[in-house]
């Protein structure tokens, strides 16, 4: 089974609190003593993970171009969990019978794995249950998103669905609204009623929502923009959409 990577301070911080067993070994920056350093070292050593001090060539040379390790970095064996269309219906039974409203994010094509991190920390922060994306022409967990996210990838489930259209329709049947972040929308966000069962739909970055997303959602908004530039980075937009709808939610 090919081995994981997941680097960074946080990122492995919040691995260690969270799944532990998954971490096979840690990789460590040699000389560095800082505070942030020792609490994942006192981690590590609660769980008896075997550690390795290196130079930080080693370090470069085991993540490549795609990111700042800052010193730590954690080997698991296989790739990250995902989740499925099944655990998503068995969330919506658990919240129901909690009588907790279902608060989703759904990320419509999004590539950018830094991107997809930013969303991910957006809502583990705003407390969404779940994240939903297609399992095609998306980014996944990759290391760079997971550093991104800042350990929102390890306690927040990221949901991969194989046709977003049906998922959509399901949530719908299951008493789920849809509002859909579109820059034509007629409603913008501040007016828009997202307290309740709601998910929250932001498209790609560029092209933005696929017509067959577009068609399921049961509303669309936008965000007013008053400069020149017509719209905004999908993580950005995201944040904006989560946490008017934390502002709704909390009144």
């Amino acid at each position: 089974m090919a081995e994981q990577l997941v680097y960074g301070l946080h990122a492995v911080q919040a691995l260690l609190k969270s799944s532990p067993q998954q971490v096979q070994e840690l990789l460590l920056l040699r000389g560095r003593k800082d505070q942030r350093l020792q609490k994942i070292i006192s981690q590590a050593e609660k769980n008896d993970i075997p550690m390795r001090f290196v130079d930080r060539r080693a370090l470069d040379d085991r993540v490549g171009d795609e990111g700042n390790h800052q010193g730590v970095l954690a080997v698991c064996a296989g790739k990250t969990k995902v989740y499925d269309e099944r655990f998503l219906q068995e969330l919506l039974q658990q919240l129901d019978a909690k009588s907790e409203a279902p608060f989703l994010l759904v990320l419509d094509g999004v590539t950018d794995p830094h991107n997809l991190g930013a969303c991910l920390r957006s809502a583990e922060a705003a407390g969404v249950h779940a994240v939903i994306a297609p399992k095609d022409k998306s980014a996944g967990l990759t290391p760079t998103a997971r550093k991104v996210a800042c350990g929102a990838a390890e306690v927040l489930p990221f949901v991969t669905v194989t046709n977003l259209a049906r998922t959509l329709q399901q949530l719908q049947q299951a008493g789920v609204w849809i509002f859909g972040a579109a820059g034509e929308a007629e409603q913008d966000v501040y007016q828009s009623q997202l307290t309740g069962a709601i998910a929250l739909v932001m498209g790609a970055e560029g092209s933005g929502l696929r017509r067959l997303t577009r068609e399921n959602c049961d509303h669309l908004i936008k965000i007013p923009m008053a400069g020149e530039v017509s719209s905004l980075n999908v993580s950005v937009a995201t944040g904006v959409c989560l946490f008017e709808a934390v502002r709704q939610r909390a009144q």
